[in-house]
């Protein structure tokens, strides 16, 4: 299998929905956004100008939230800044290595039907922004207890060449078990299967995250900073 190019990784909202998730994408000039409940996240061009940040305001609406995710451009200063958070982007493995969580027995693909589970646990855990049609991206996984959804995870921005594995989080109830390696793990089978390499974005004062990332063979490419704003 040949390498994917990294570089794509320098843009990996605006890369997507250029392509994988265009069918997804709103657009108005050069900007571009997901669908509402699909995601928040909106690209604008490497050097974006001043009527750049119009097009992507008028896209958006006025007093909108604007998720920029790593975009380093800065926009206007009528831009109202709402979060800042460091993090990390990591890079996973290019092959499929077997561990001592792959009982795939207990891991269900999760469907439309599944997104009040979805959105339940993802209320309990608060892994990031996921909404009724996040499922959408790609294929989510999950964890059942007697019924009930206790851990998940999927697939989410789709640079060329590479997927974004997301939304991982597990009931406090049922941590400890090894659910969460255990669902990276299938969907990094499930990446590598069709000629990709996984890759995820953790908040790097998430330090166990970060650890168990590594134990799975992910690997710091970048420190980058979600950064969010409110439109004029």
């Amino acid at each position: 299998m040949s390498a994917p190019d990294a570089a794509v990784l320098d843009d990996p909202v605006g890369e997507t929905l250029r392509g994988h998730h265009a069918h997804l994408a709103r657009r108005f000039g050069v900007a571009a956004s997901y669908l509402p409940d699909v995601a928040t996240f909106s690209s604008v061009s490497a050097d974006p100008g001043e009527a750049e940040w119009t097009d992507l305001a008028r896209l958006l609406g006025s007093r909108a939230f604007a998720d920029m995710f790593s975009c380093p451009a800065t926009p206007p200063k009528d831009w109202e800044p709402v979060f800042t958070l460091e993090g990390l982007q990591m890079v996973g493995p290019d092959e499929y290595r077997p561990g001592h969580t792959d009982d795939a027995t207990r891991v269900v693909e999760l469907g439309p039907g599944d997104v009040p589970d979805m959105l339940d646990l993802i209320a309990r855990t608060q892994p990031g922004p996921f909404w009724p049609r996040t499922h959408e991206l790609g294929t989510y996984v999950g964890i059942r207890e007697h019924g009930v959804l206790v851990s998940m995870a999927g697939e989410r921005l789709r640079p060329s060449g590479w997927t974004e594995i997301s939304a991982v989080c597990t009931a406090p109830e049922a941590r400890g078990q090894g659910h969460a390696a255990r669902l990276i793990r299938t969907l990094t089978a499930r990446i590598t299967a069709r000629n990709e390499r996984p890759f995820l974005h953790v908040s790097s004062a998430n330090t166990g995250a970060v650890a168990l990332y590594g134990r799975l063979g992910f690997e710091v490419r970048k420190h980058v900073t979600f950064r969010g704003f409110r439109t004029p």
